[in-house]
């Protein structure tokens, strides 16, 4: 293996920290903007829905700038714009300025999501096995360090203005010095059978391919869905449900988080024995006997139980479905990305309001109902990646040494 390549890989591990970071950098500064600008959580939450169009939008933008000017040009540019825009948000008194910040580092950052998940595709063909899930870990640790940075300048007491443009600046850096890194246009040489099938495939084979897609989009949006949904009510539901003190609620988001992060550091190897099928089949059905738990637990060690095989069994699954999109047609691997990544972000949103709106008709433990299924359709529609041209088990993937 070389060292450009492995050259390629630290840089995509950078770029996708980069991305948790600047998305987390705005998260940690929440409050304070909502408090600076005079808005209600209600009207936040408006707003943070331009947020997610921003970043749909930019993402569908991105796939196919991806496929036509190469990720070495795409990424590391979407990478600045990013970092550029994360102080805007940081900026207004006024809710339409507001607005519109939102709207701008939302398209941004989802134009950087996509095409560094396009250029990852590449790096694991190049490889010739499992690296995907890896690459997700290292965004989960940019939202820890978006969090610790947070704290850092809260407690000195900076504005959020001041704090995000900091990071910003710092982020364009970093965007432009990982720039020479990257893969200078997707590898031939690691393609499969399959792939290069795809390439010369007829106009029918190709509307197959693009059915494909859509349904790996569809699992996509269930498995978010699920993931959202546990950003904002696993600590509600100890704290509510089985009446947990706040510090201790607290302590379930984490405990999803981590073992999420832990899960996506071990997935690649796992992939690599048992292939992505199965990581989706039992990744699904183990996250719900984890949210079964939950719903039906009176403990709150349990609960925590509950929500760590949660974490656990959602980490593997996105990964994989973003790779077997990529993979599906070598030409439009951009484009394919966007619309998996882009539909299963509708889900990461809608996945809180939709339980929200379920807890108006049942208890928030039974809306917890709706994820078991979600998990459970997942787990049996996973045969999807058996077949076609996405990641398979090859002997290289098998076999390669980490």
């Amino acid at each position: 293996m070389n060292d450009s390549l492995r050259g390629a890989r630290v840089a995509t591990f950078v770029y996708f920290t980069l991305c948790g970071t600047l998305m987390g950098t705005w998260v940690v500064n929440i409050p304070a903007v909502e408090e600076r600008v005079g808005i209600s959580h209600a009207t936040l939450g408006g707003l943070l829905v331009l947020l997610g169009l921003g970043a749909f939008i930019g993402m569908q933008v991105a796939g196919r700038l991806t496929d036509g000017l190469g990720a070495r040009i795409v990424v590391p540019a979407t990478g600045v714009l990013s970092s550029a825009t994360l102080v805007l948000p940081g900026l207004p008194q006024e809710p339409w300025t507001l607005a519109g910040a939102l709207l701008v580092f939302g398209f941004c950052n989802g134009c950087l999501d996509v095409s560094m998940n396009a250029h990852a595709v590449h790096v694991e063909k190049a490889y010739g096995r499992p690296v995907m899930s890896a690459f997700h870990a290292t965004f989960s640790v940019g939202g820890v360090i978006a969090a610790l940075v947070g704290a850092a300048t809260a407690s000195a007491g900076l504005s959020p203005a001041v704090g995000m443009g900091a990071m910003g600046a710092l982020g364009i850096v970093i965007a432009l010095v990982s720039a020479r890194a990257l893969l200078p246009a997707a590898p031939a040489a690691a393609d499969t059978d399959a792939e290069r099938e795809a390439e010369q495939a007829p106009a029918a084979k190709r509307s197959g391919t693009s059915r494909r897609i859509w349904m790996l989009a569809a699992l996509a949006l269930m498995v978010m869905l699920c993931e959202g949904a546990a950003n904002d009510w696993s600590a509600l539901h100890l704290k509510d449900v089985l009446g947990a003190p706040a510090s201790t609620a607290a302590f379930a988001y984490g405990t999803f988080a981590a073992t999420m992060t832990i899960g996506r550091l071990l997935a690649d190897r796992l992939v690599a024995r048992f292939g992505s099928m199965a990581i989706l089949r039992y990744g699904a059905a183990t996250a719900a006997v984890g949210i079964t738990i939950v719903t039906v637990s009176p403990w709150i060690w349990a609960a925590f139980a509950g929500w760590a095989l949660f974490g656990l069994g959602l980490s593997g699954c996105v990964p994989q479905l973003f790779s077997a999109a990529g993979h599906a047609d070598p030409s439009a691997a951009g484009a394919n990305v966007s619309r998996v990544a882009g539909l299963g972000y509708v889900g990461m949103l809608a996945g809180p309001a939709v339980i929200g709106w379920l807890t108006h008709l049942v208890a928030l433990n039974h809306a917890f109902v709706l994820l078991i299924l979600l998990c459970a359709i997942t787990a049996a529609a996973a045969g999807i990646l058996r077949t076609g041209s996405d990641r398979t088990r090859t002997p290289e993937m098998a076999h390669g040494s980490h």
